[in-house]
């Protein structure tokens, strides 16, 4: 799950930044708004690729994509985007979650089966 999830973070750092970009563009936004949103929230997907596996990591993402979605008040395309990384980080969960499992039975059926089963 680790490494989906972390994928998707890091993916989504780069779409945070060339958001903030776009709302730069916006005569209605403070420049420095827009880059202490879009730092804050870009620090936090990096750091959240190293907090995934611990209680909360998923519900601490699952914020950051609901916080994606809404950035489409500002940058409209975000809702598209949004929407796209949010599935894309609901697959990397569920799929994560099933290798996960698939790895620890292969993992458990090796051990049973003894050292000579490699």
């Amino acid at each position: 799950m680790r490494v989906l999830c972390s994928s998707t973070l890091i993916g989504e750092f780069f779409v945070i930044g060339f958001a903030g970009l776009v709302a730069m563009k916006d005569d209605g936004l403070a420049m420095s708004t827009v880059w202490w949103v879009c730092g804050v929230a870009m620090v936090f997907s990096v750091l959240l690729c190293g907090m995934i596996t611990r209680p909360g990591g998923v519900q601490l993402g699952w914020a950051l994509q609901i916080g994606l979605v809404l950035s489409g008040f500002f940058v409209p395309t975000m809702f598209f985007l949004g929407a796209v990384f949010a599935g894309l980080w609901w697959a990397s969960v569920h799929y994560g979650r099933r290798i996960d499992e698939t790895k620890a039975r292969w993992a458990a059926a090796q051990a049973s089966a003894g050292p000579d089963a490699a």
